[in-house]
């Protein structure tokens, strides 16, 4: 899981423990991709901003500067002969793709799109509105998201707020998300987002999304969407005064309280599922991708994997429903990635595909775009597979039996938990942390799992833990020893 890059057309190349990373394609030359007689080896600047797989098996991507493409070959097991063709363009600014029947659905600043090629000559030639209703202000970060499908058939799309010159956030549902009528109207559903990039749903079928840190948002979270909600970030509110709006607050904005206290103090306001700490866990979070595969990528089914964008990296995230509440814990999982992650889409074949461009921002990649695939490549990591909450602790899941001796010392855990601070400023420290203390821990019969009665548990913090002192049956080391649980409810049995 520590990978790094196994390239296949560039670059040097070494071994992954778990998980290889392989190039499809990154920093190709741009030159006239439109002209007749363009072919690959002439380049693509495949700025990724919308993934999903067509019928046949290609791979159609939308590219941030307008572009749709579809992409053959992408699957092989060494994809150095992979075609292009040109399917759409002239959109503006597409953050979004979407496979529905022979269609593509793609989401541009202004509307959700319908793609069809009626001739069956492979490029589109119907472009009609599939979904419209919200504002577009001419604001740079005036972007759109989606759509994404439900486990009810509805179409969800996201919206940033504004920012810098031309924002204009008392327009409509700037920050909001909703679905999409049968008419194609916009139908708000859920508030206060600030940049909701990703949506993806779990096996259960709910829709979640990811927003990235900054003003009114204290570290990236992950979000239960359902209609009513208000999260985090009130610069796009004033659209609850709009008769369509299902959201009517009814206090005022809290301000400059600890996190716990600020949704005590407005009911509406509702707990991300997972907060992803600063730094230890990543910085912008863009997407998210849940793992149906059939084990094909590992022991991990079910779970949610998260693309990172500053620190080109992907997160691992499990998460269970306690009274009512979505609540889980993130993990480390792989990084090295050649530019920042934009987008996710898991492959028939359940290998991970991870779109990238940097766009001119800040990321640990060292690319402008790219297109790398992920393969877990059979050897099974040695892995906290899942954190779940307790009455009076935690149960950890591990991928191989424990050593029972160092899994059964208290010296082998630290956990520490704290909460975040609630203000309109950019991101926030972590405070009031306070040690837990570590009272037992329980080894299962067959190894795999160790139960950890913790003292000083506290509901809407997050409890970080440290397994740094456990091995396996067999001696290894856990891949990551860290684990960062968002504990909104204490079970009650």
């Amino acid at each position: 899981m520590k990978a790094t890059i196994v390239a296949l057309l560039a670059a040097a190349s070494l071994s992954a423990a778990s998980y290889d990373i392989a190039d499809i394609l990154t920093a190709s030359t741009v030159l006239d991709t439109r002209a007749k007689d363009w072919k690959p080896g002439d380049g693509l600047a495949l700025e990724v901003s919308g993934m999903d797989w067509t019928a046949d098996g290609k791979l159609a991507l939308s590219i941030r500067k307008g572009e749709v493409w579809v992409l053959d070959g992408v699957l092989d097991p060494k994809p150095n002969k992979v075609s292009y063709k040109l399917f759409a363009s002239g959109l503006h600014e597409p953050l979004g793709l979407l496979r529905d029947g022979k269609d593509l659905l793609v989401t541009q600043r202004t509307e959700t799109t319908r793609l069809r090629d009626t001739n069956g000559d492979g490029v589109a030639d119907e472009y009609l509105t599939a979904g419209a209703g919200w504002n577009v202000s001419g604001a740079y970060h005036g972007y759109a998201y989606g759509p994404k499908r439900d486990g009810l058939g509805q179409l969800w799309v996201t919206l940033n707020v504004d920012m810098g010159d031309h924002a204009d956030n008392k327009a409509p549902w700037r920050g909001w998300g909703g679905i999409l009528g049968h008419d194609g109207k916009f139908i708000p559903m859920v508030a206060g987002m600030r940049s909701p990039c990703g949506l993806g749903t779990n096996l259960a079928g709910d829709m979640f999304c990811v927003d990235q840190q900054g003003t009114w948002i204290p570290t990236t979270p992950i979000y239960h969407l359902r209609k009513g909600a208000f999260f985090l970030n009130p610069e796009g509110i004033a659209s609850e005064k709009l008769p369509e709006s299902p959201l009517k607050l009814s206090a005022k904005i809290p301000e400059k309280l600890p996190y716990p206290e600020a949704l005590k103090a407005l009911p509406e306001m509702r707990p991300p599922a997972v907060w992803m700490p600063y730094n230890k866990v990543g910085r912008s979070g863009t997407d998210l991708a849940t793992c149906d595969t059939g084990g094909k990528f590992g022991p991990f089914e079910g779970q949610m994997f998260v693309a990172e964008f500053t620190d080109a990296k992907i997160s691992r995230v499990f998460m269970e429903k306690v009274d009512g509440e979505y609540q889980g814990a993130c993990f480390p999982f792989v990084g090295g990635f050649a530019s920042g992650i934009v987008r996710l889409s898991f492959a028939p074949d359940g290998s991970l595909m991870v779109g990238m461009t940097s766009r001119g921002w800040s990321s640990l990649g060292t690319k402008a775009y790219g297109l790398q695939r992920l393969r877990y490549n059979g050897t099974v990591p040695f892995a906290i597979k899942e954190m779940k909450a307790k009455p009076d602790g935690f149960e950890l899941t591990f991928t191989k039996p424990v050593d029972v001796a160092r899994a059964g010392d208290l010296a082998s855990y630290r956990m520490t938990n704290y909460t975040l601070f609630y203000s309109g400023a950019y991101g926030s420290d972590e405070i009031q942390a306070a040690a837990n203390g570590i009272v037992s821990a329980k080894v299962a019969s067959d190894g795999l799992s160790v139960r950890l009665k913790i003292d000083g548990l506290r509901e809407l913090y997050i409890h970080e833990l440290h397994a740094d002192g456990i091995r396996s049956a067999g001696g290894e080391t856990l891949d990551h020893a860290d684990a960062y649980y968002t504990l909104n409810r204490v079970p009650k049995n």
